[in-house]
């Protein structure tokens, strides 16, 4: 579980909390290069402060799945639909490091076993707290899900505003991009993807 958890990155492992002082260095670097001061009083104590916040913000990293799931994958006798929608994520794009956040619309069909409700918000936490694309995260979330529950079939709608687009560049504030992950019976049946497509975007019945 570890070594495929490892291997679904695709972005590295991190350095840890001794890359820190590297980071301080660079964003003082940072500061200079954009014509600022970073001895006055506002900036002095910038440096660290973004090396704590991206030490929080790339915590994904050094979360091992077996340790976040814990275990909380349960045989029950139920063969429906599971849908957790909603869920919100904040990531860092990883070609500008700037934000991009949105929602999350995760489901599966189990065959006999189901995971702790908490652990599905767990995992896109775990995949979003890294450097990312939102191609590759919305895959990410699919494919653990399917390893851990081996359900008949998985599927992942990602809905993300990128203020890599918003605040420069063609800066589109109105936009956001829809990503989506279908395995097994949601890829093959287009009823099953149907009836999960309207509970994320139908809104509520309760």
């Amino acid at each position: 579980m570890q070594g495929n958890g490892a291997r679904q990155t695709g972005t590295g492992t991190g350095t840890g909390s001794g890359s820190e002082t590297g980071i301080e260095a660079n964003v003082r670097e940072i500061l200079l290069g954009i014509g600022e001061d970073p001895e006055r009083e506002g900036l002095v104590g910038t440096p660290g402060r973004v090396a704590r916040a991206y030490k929080e913000l790339t915590a994904g990293y050094h979360d091992d799945p077996v340790a976040l799931v814990n275990g909380a994958v349960f045989t029950v006798d139920y063969d429906e639909m599971v849908v957790v929608r909603d869920v919100d994520f904040y990531s860092l794009c990883e070609h500008h490091l700037l934000p991009f956040y949105g929602h999350a619309h995760v489901a599966y069909l189990p065959k006999g076993r189901v995971i702790g409700l908490s652990k599905i918000p767990r995992i896109i936490e775990m995949f979003a707290r890294r450097l990312q694309v939102q191609e590759r995260m919305t895959v990410q979330i699919a494919d653990l899900l399917e390893e851990l529950v081996d359900p008949a079939g998985v599927a992942v709608v990602v809905e993300g505003i990128h203020l890599c687009s918003v605040m420069r560049g063609v800066r589109k504030e109105n936009s956001r991009m829809v990503t989506s992950a279908m395995r097994g019976v949601f890829r093959d049946d287009e009823k099953t993807r149907a009836e999960f497509l309207g509970l994320v975007h139908g809104g509520s019945a309760l």
